[in-house]
């Protein structure tokens, strides 16, 4: 593939204020910008699920991406919804069929925070609805020092796919979550965790590249984080 693949990135939706008094949705910058180095072309995906298959007729992969929303916990079995638990349901729908159209088509697929969670419910596993009550001694998974900084580290798992892309067996990464994977899916495994047992990323080796990660590498914190979006690229080409 000599032209730049086209990587579809979801957006997040905010109601009207801020921005503006309407309606609007937002993505931060460097989503875009990492994607850019890494030789990819971002196209921004709105929230329409019975379009999903038209986008995914446009793109070459697809990244899900992250935001202050949480995934409806009937979507995995849960029954009770945590009071903490906020929702976007129809980004959770439009996510949902990218996601799952995707992986059918086995486009490469990189989630990231919510977009990992998000994968793993697209992969058949479920979510700790809210870290506190769920893990004792948790760390601070949202993080109180800023986003480009590192929060705490995380360990590789060794032959994981993210192991050989990243080449490392640990990554110091920034945290902005309340929620976790619980269960990463049935053929799906977890390649990294946090000192607390926290599940940090996951993957499904039945597809081209399909990688989750809790943190969000498009800050470049650690070297493995540009890491990341080359070999997700670089499968794009494969």
């Amino acid at each position: 593939m000599s032209k730049r693949p086209i990587i579809g990135v979801t957006l997040d939706s905010e109601q009207p204020g801020g921005y503006s008094k309407y309606p609007w949705y937002a993505l931060r910058q460097n989503y875009a910008d990492a994607i850019i180095a890494a030789g990819g072309l971002p196209m921004a995906l709105p929230h329409d699920a019975a379009l999903a298959a038209d986008y995914l007729d446009r793109i070459d992969a697809l990244v899900v991406t992250g935001g202050a929303f949480d995934v409806d916990p009937s979507l995995y079995g849960d029954g009770e919804r945590h009071a903490t638990v906020t929702l976007k349901e129809g980004r959770t729908a439009a996510e949902l069929a990218l996601t799952q159209g995707a992986l059918a088509r086995d486009l490469p697929v990189l989630g990231i925070c919510g977009g990992e969670q998000l994968l793993a419910v697209a992969l058949g596993g479920t979510l700790v609805q809210h870290i506190p009550d769920s893990v004792a001694a948790a760390l601070e998974h949202e993080q109180p020092n800023p986003r480009h900084e590192p929060g705490h580290p995380v360990a590789v798992v060794p032959g994981t796919l993210l192991h050989r892309i990243v080449g490392a067996n640990s990554m110091q990464v920034n945290s902005a979550h309340h929620q976790a994977v619980r269960a990463p899916g049935p053929h799906a495994v977890v390649n990294a965790t946090a000192p607390d047992t926290v599940i940090e990323g996951l993957e499904d080796a039945r597809y081209r590249f399909c990688l989750g990660v809790q943190w969000h590498p498009e800050f470049f914190i650690d070297p493995g984080d540009r890491r990341i979006f080359d070999a997700f690229i670089a499968a794009c080409r494969g």
